[in-house]
This record gives C-alpha cells, sequence and structure tokens, in this order.
C-alpha cells in the first residue's frame, strides 16, 4: 500500500459472485489502462451490519484496510474507515436529504477535513431513480472547501468500472478508496 499514495488515479473494477460483492482496486498507467492491484476486496451480501475488508490480493491472507458501519440500521448510517491494525483512517456517510433528488456523500479525513461529493449531473441523478437502472453511469465530485479533491466516474459497461482521479495530494488514498468501493455497494441503500 505504499505506492499507493502516490497514486493520482485508480481504476476500481467490480466483479458479482454469488453472495458476495468483490473488487479489485489497481493503479491506472499512464495511458489509462489497469496497473498493479492494491487491494481486493469482498463485501457480504445481506449482512446486518455493512463491513467491507480489502486485502492484499485474492488470496485474502493479509487484511490491509476495511469499513464498517457504526450503527445497524441507519439511512444516513455513518461507516468508519480503518488500516490493517484498527487505526482510523477516516469516515463516510451519505447525506440522506440530500440525496433524495440527487446522492451526496460526506467523506472525512482527519486534518484535512470535509470533503462533500454530490452526482454531477442532476438529470441523470433524477432519471437514475425514476427507471432504476442498475448500468446507467455516474459521476461523483467531491470538494474539499469549494476546491476539487476527488473524482469517481462510473464507465459504461457490463461490470461495473469506476476511474477514480484524485486532485488533492493531501488526500489518504486508502479513504478514497474505501468511499469508491462504498459508492457502488452503498449506492441503493
Amino acid at each position: 500500500m505504499n505506492t499507493l499514495q502516490a497514486q493520482t488515479q485508480l481504476i476500481v473494477r467490480q466483479r458479482v459472485r454469488l453472495m458476495v460483492n468483490q473488487y479489485e482496486v489497481r493503479g491506472a498507467q499512464p495511458d489509462g489502462s489497469e496497473g498493479q492491484l492494491y487491494a481486493f476486496a469482498q463485501q457480504k451480501r445481506m449482512a446486518f451490519r455493512e463491513q467491507v475488508t480489502l486485502y492484499a490480493d485474492e488470496s485474502k491472507q493479509e487484511a490491509v484496510l476495511g469499513f464498517k458501519a457504526r450503527q445497524m440500521v441507519d439511512l444516513g448510517a455513518t461507516y468508519d474507515v480503518v488500516d490493517a491494525g484498527g487505526t482510523p483512517v477516516g469516515s463516510f456517510r451519505k447525506d440522506f436529504a440530500r440525496s433524495l433528488l440527487r446522492s451526496t456523500w460526506h467523506v472525512e479525513q482527519p486534518g484535512l477535513g470535509t470533503a462533500t461529493g454530490a452526482e454531477r449531473n442532476a438529470a441523470v441523478a433524477v432519471l437514475r431513480r425514476l427507471i432504476e437502472i442498475a448500468w446507467l453511469p455516474y459521476h461523483f465530485d467531491f470538494l474539499i472547501d469549494g476546491r476539487p479533491g476527488f473524482s469517481v466516474e462510473k464507465k459504461w459497461g457490463l461490470r461495473d468500472r469506476y476511474v477514480v482521479n484524485i486532485h488533492d495530494p493531501r488526500l489518504d488514498r486508502r479513504l478514497v478508496t474505501a468511499m469508491a468501493i462504498g459508492l457502488d455497494a452503498l449506492q441503493e441503500r
């Protein structure tokens, strides 16, 4: 995970398996293609308390990061992000009221403050709610004090693929990675 912090672009790809969602987090090559694997994540479906663990690779032998809901059932639940040793990295939460028309999330990193991300296109946000098309792409722009922090763009395709662009070098890439996976895993809740 040491070289993860130097990345300015990540690619998150979802794999759908029976009873679990799996994700690969890779660095992006200069040409935009997928590069080094930084993490492999797995989320159990239908868990009472949302929890996602990220591992160093697909063998799932070494946990490197995770996030877990503080509350069992809450529409605006806060998710704590911790490293492998349990040290807090930050947190994120959905802004339920603002998300009724346009999904909005808040990401908090100690010492940096809050990045607020909302769907870029209001028309796409409303369309997604009206016809509930899972493959419809969406884009989130996260701002810190009005300046770009990072963005997450869902690309067209049968399998979910996200391109994450990190604009603020102060952002902990582990927190950004957790939020990108959280967007896929938790967006419909």
